[in-house]
C-alpha cells in the first residue's frame, strides 16, 4: 500500500489517506474511502451532533 492524495468532495482541499488509515480502515471493515479532508468531517459532525433532537 500507498499513501494516496484524496481530494475532498465538501471544500476541494487535497488531503492524505496514509498507509496507516487505510490499515486502519480495512481493519474496521469500512468498505469506501474517505471523500471529506479532517476539517470537513469534524464540521459535518459537528452539524449533524447539534442538529439531533434530545427527546
Amino acid at each position: 500500500m500507498e499513501d494516496k492524495i484524496m481530494i475532498c468532495k465538501d471544500c476541494g482541499a487535497q488531503f492524505v489517506f496514509t498507509v496507516r488509515d487505510q490499515e486502519f480502515y480495512k481493519q474496521q471493515g469500512y468498505e469506501n474511502e474517505p471523500t471529506r479532508c479532517i476539517d470537513c468531517r469534524r464540521a459535518r459532525k459537528a452539524k449533524f451532533n447539534s442538529n439531533k433532537s434530545y427527546r
